[in-house]
């Protein structure tokens, strides 16, 4: 037996935003579009590293607090507030 094939939304060349892709996937089934893609290659080079700076236990019980009530890492809130407070301190200096 044949599966009906259900007339399927054409994936876009290019979407304008990440928040544009993100609405179309969240919509349609990857599932669905499998005949459409093709395989690639590529290399990867990641290079980042990570600092561990220690923080009082009650900054760090405040941060996880905040991140959760955002949806998001605690790691990802402080960078988050860290860069905003580095951008702060250049344009004042």
């Amino acid at each position: 037996m044949q599966k009906s094939k259900k007339h399927l939304e054409t994936i876009p060349d290019e979407f304008k935003s990440l928040a544009e892709a993100a609405e179309f996937w969240d919509t349609h089934s990857i599932a669905d579009y499998e005949e459409q893609f093709k395989e690639v290659k590529f290399d990867v080079n990641i290079k980042s590293s990570r600092i561990l700076i220690a923080l009082e236990k009650e900054i760090s019980k405040g941060v996880t607090k905040i991140a959760r009530e955002k949806g998001i890492s605690s790691e990802t809130l402080v960078n988050l507030w860290l860069k905003e407070k580095l951008k702060k301190e250049a344009r004042v200096n």
